[in-house]
């Protein structure tokens, strides 16, 4: 089963009871201000919201949780699904995979982690004001590291497969519902959604640059421009923990041959001090370099995915209201006018 398949709501509320029964559900509920993933349950399914930009929470906190003890860590017994994942998040998990999934060095809990997990994307029918992932190169369709897409119609629920794994999900749900070709109708309003959103995406970020240029542009720029923005800096670290492919961890030895890995931000003080106190990013100046050469030059160059997906957290979530792309948009807009 390889097409779109179409179902009416009234059934999809009955394959969201089967599916929490069997597994257990994540999806994004509304808080007002903010929506976030939480359990799902008989009493609050119907309170899904689907085709929003999108989960205050990233995806990588479904693998990477902030601390967990590693000699302790035990095999979830209960198949994870998590419904809702923006195409930016998904496009993230790329990353955490070759980081993670190394050939030589995979780590065996966020493999389980993965394997144990059935993704279900969805379409961003609206965006908020600081996504920006059409600028690097991503839509926001899922097209990959989803078992699932997901999109939604007034009158119908659409879903496509992508894995094998979303096979056999489809195949579940047509023993039990009548599974519809989503036609070409159907077809033509869920691409007409895609279309007006990426065109949107493209004009309120017309003037920022791709992530190639970004490169050369932070290979160029000089230390005023990180002096500019790192005064409002004030080290938090909310940046790195927000992002959906910032992945960088302390190992901590416990009594007890314990070792707790928590995930550690290049913004903290600290970060890279060693014995007798040296610290080649104690200047909070270098620590903001550091981030931004990161995602932009290093990781480029080692990996073969993108370190920054464009959904604009980091943004959101800057205690000192720092605008990465308008630094982005400053660098390009100085180099256009010479």
């Amino acid at each position: 089963m390889t097409k779109a398949q179409k179902i009416s709501w009234e059934d999809w509320f009955r394959v969201m009871k089967k599916f929490i029964a069997d597994y257990r559900v994540y999806a994004p509920l509304d808080y007002g201000v903010h929506m976030d993933y939480e359990i799902i349950n008989e009493d609050n399914f119907n309170e899904i919201i689907y085709n929003k930009a999108k989960p205050i929470t990233p995806l990588k906190s479904f693998f990477l949780p902030v601390e967990e003890n590693l000699t302790a860590t035990t095999d979830e017994a209960d198949p994870i699904m998590i419904i809702g994942a923006p195409s930016c998040d998904l496009k993230g998990l790329s990353i955490l995979k070759e980081i993670y999934l190394d050939a030589e060095y995979p780590d065996a809990v966020f493999k389980h982690r993965l394997n144990n997990t059935v993704l279900v994307g969805t379409d961003c029918f609206s965006i908020q004001e600081h996504c920006h992932c059409t600028s690097y190169g991503v839509d926001p369709v899922p097209m990959e590291n989803a078992d699932l897409r997901l999109s939604t119609l007034e009158n119908w629920v659409l879903l496509t497969p992508i894995t094998d794994k979303g096979d056999r999900i489809m195949t579940e749900i047509h023993s039990f519902i009548n599974l519809e070709s989503a036609g070409r109708s159907a077809l033509d309003a869920v691409k007409l959604k895609q279309d007006e959103v990426i065109g949107e995406l493209n004009r309120i970020n017309t003037d920022l640059p791709d992530y190639e240029t970004t490169k050369q542009l932070l290979l160029q720029a000089d230390e005023e421009i990180w002096m500019k923005y790192a005064r409002k800096c004030v080290s938090c670290g909310a940046c790195a923990t927000i992002c959906p492919t910032c992945t960088c961890f302390l190992l901590i030895d416990k009594p007890g041959f314990e070792k707790v890995r928590h995930l550690d931000a290049c913004q903290y003080p600290g970060f890279e001090r060693v014995a007798a106190g040296e610290d080649p990013l104690g200047a909070l100046s270098k620590r903001f370099r550091n981030r931004y050469f990161c995602k932009y030059v290093w990781k480029p160059e080692k990996f073969n995915s993108i370190a920054c997906t464009g959904c604009g957290r980091c943004i959101e979530a800057c205690i000192g209201k720092i605008s990465k792309n308008e630094m982005f948009v400053e660098l390009n807009s100085a180099v256009l006018s010479v």
